[in-house]
C-alpha cells in the first residue's frame, strides 16, 4: 500500500477535508497547502497525481494523532523520514487510543483473525525477537475495519 492509498482510506473513513487536512499537518509542525493535500489524494493515474513522501505521511499522521487525542506538551514530535506499515499501525492505534482488544475487534469487523501475540509482535521494537513486519494484507484489513467501524452508513469503498 502507499502512503496516497492509505491517506485516501483515512480522508473517507474520517470525512476530512483538504483543509482540515491542511490545518492537522500545521499542528504537527509542517505546513501543506489544501491544494497539495488534493493532489496527493488524486489516483494514481491522475495527470495532478502528487507522491506523498514518508515525512509528508508521516507529519500528517503526527497531525492525525494531535487531532484525535490533543497536541501534547512540549516540543513537536519529529517525522519519521522512512515509515513501514508497522510504524504506520502503531501511530493509526495512538491516534484512536486503541488498546490490542479493540485492534482485534476491527480486524473482525474485516473478517481478519489475529491473536494477541500476532498483534503484539508489531508493536515491537524492530530489533525484538518476537518483532514480525506488517505486511500489506494486514493493514488493509485493518482499514478496512476502521471504514466499517469509523464510516457507519458509507458502505465500504
Amino acid at each position: 500500500m502507499t502512503n496516497n492509498d492509505i491517506l485516501r482510506r483515512l480522508r473517507y473513513t474520517f470525512s476530512l477535508n483538504e483543509a482540515q487536512m491542511s490545518q492537522m499537518m500545521e499542528t504537527a509542525g509542517t505546513a501543506a497547502a489544501p491544494e497539495l493535500i488534493s493532489q496527493w489524494l488524486k489516483k494514481d493515474d491522475d495527470a495532478y497525481y502528487v507522491r506523498c513522501s514518508d515525512r509528508e505521511f508521516s507529519t500528517f499522521l503526527n497531525g492525525f494523532i494531535n487531532l484525535k487525542r490533543g497536541k501534547r506538551e512540549g516540543p513537536t514530535v519529529k517525522p519519521e523520514d522512512h515509515l513501514n506499515n508497522n510504524i504506520i499501525f502503531m501511530k493509526l492505534k495512538i491516534a484512536l487510543n486503541l488498546q490490542a482488544e479493540d485492534i482485534l475487534a476491527i480486524l473482525k469487523l474485516a473478517e481478519f483473525d489475529l491473536s494477541k501475540h500476532e498483534l503484539s509482535a508489531f508493536f515491537r521494537r524492530s530489533t525484538h525477537n518476537h518483532y514480525r513486519e506488517c505486511k500489506d494484507q494486514v493493514l488493509r484489513r485493518f482499514l478496512m475495519g476502521l471504514q466499517l467501524k469509523y464510516a457507519e452508513g458509507k458502505g465500504t469503498k
